[in-house]
């Protein structure tokens, strides 16, 4: 049996790191995954989905993570059920995850923060701390990064004026 799940997400609100009774770390989240194709008004359709994690894995991803930020996880999906405070049967369809990644820099999820947020619409592009800032008259301009050229390996046969001779003993077919 295969239970895979990869998904590439913003969170929608601060991870909620919790402990059990028995000392296990917990972090519940809700990752916002947008569709591939956009609906009749142009716009992508969202999927919700909810996520856990577990102990040193769970401390580490509260830490380093809040609302917005891009992550990419790795896990298995689950399902569960319990009875709430009124008797009710509740199910629950969630993944577990085994890995995740930060896919945005600690500057860009800062820059984000200060920039009062995620505006949502643009979490398949690389994030622009630049988009919705106001300009400035004192901004330096940005130069182009020069790499320095490096120099390409000669070719040995080039311009030599020679015929090679190759015998079909030499060749490997």
């Amino acid at each position: 049996m295969i239970n895979r799940v990869v998904l590439v997400g913003r969170l929608t609100r601060d991870p909620d790191l919790r402990t059990t009774g028995s000392g296990i770390s917990v972090v519940s989240f809700t990752l916002a995954v947008d569709r591939q194709w956009t609906n009749n008004q142009g716009e992508r359709d969202t999927d919700f989905i909810n996520c856990v994690i577990w102990r040193k894995a769970a401390e580490n991803f509260a830490n380093f993570t809040s609302k917005g930020s891009l992550v990419g996880i790795d896990g298995r999906l689950q399902t569960r059920s319990y009875e709430n405070k009124d008797g009710q049967r509740v199910y629950v369809t969630e993944v577990v995850v085994d890995n995740f990644s930060f896919l945005e820099s600690r500057r860009e999820r800062q820059a984000r923060q200060q920039a009062g947020g995620f505006n949502g619409g643009d979490q398949g592009q690389a994030f622009n701390p630049n988009r919705n800032a106001p300009s400035t008259n004192n901004s330096v301009p940005s130069q182009p990064a020069t790499q320095p050229e490096q120099p390409k390996p000669a070719d040995p046969f080039a311009d030599s004026g020679k015929t090679i001779d190759i015998s079909d003993d030499d060749l490997p077919f």
